[in-house]
């Protein structure tokens, strides 16, 4: 019986040798060839500039504290729970946890805006908001919802619950926000 599992090897070898040439000659097809040679004499002027390379990231860790809630940030109506990202990420993005202070009071709040930013996503974590954005309209966002706003995008909180707390993420860290007449 020995003797039949060694001849089943042997038998078996070639063809996991033809196998693997073929996937040899298979790589060095003709039209790979000239794919290379096409990219190869593409003009210097189209070589896709050098980016500057960023620093090395560092771990953030954020754990809860109310003390770390501060009436600091971008709307006087809020108090923010920064979560270290910005410092962590050298300025490549901001994330924190915002409470909007209730009760809701739209003159103060809905003031229709845009930031000058690349991204930007929010998380409901608690209670809810009502939002308008331009080409969305006016939207209802809950416990567990999300969104993101297009760099630019026109918009305005409506309202909220006074236990609102939202998860944002930005990028950059440091952007301008410009405020438009309603």
């Amino acid at each position: 019986m020995a003797k039949q599992k060694a001849a089943s090897r042997t038998a078996a070898q070639p063809a996991v040798k033809k196998k693997w040439s073929g996937h040899k000659a298979a790589a060095k097809s003709s039209a790979r060839k000239t794919v290379k040679s096409k990219a190869r004499d593409a003009p210097a002027a189209k070589a896709k500039p050098a980016t500057k390379a960023r620093p090395k990231q560092r771990i953030a860790i954020s754990h809860h504290r109310e003390e770390d809630f501060k009436a600091d940030g971008l709307r006087a109506y809020a108090k923010y729970r920064d979560l270290g990202i910005a410092d962590a990420t050298h300025g490549l993005a901001q994330a924190h946890v915002i409470r909007l202070q209730g009760p809701c009071n739209p003159a103060e709040v809905s003031k229709l805006h845009y930031h000058d930013v690349e991204f930007q996503m929010v998380y409901v974590l608690k209670g809810w908001v009502k939002t308008y954005m331009e080409g969305q309209g006016e939207t209802l966002m809950k416990e567990g919802s999300a969104w993101t706003q297009p760099p630019r995008i026109k918009h305005l909180i409506m309202d909220y619950s006074d236990d609102v707390e939202l998860l944002e993420v930005i990028l950059p860290a440091e952007f301008k926000t410009v405020e438009l007449a309603s």
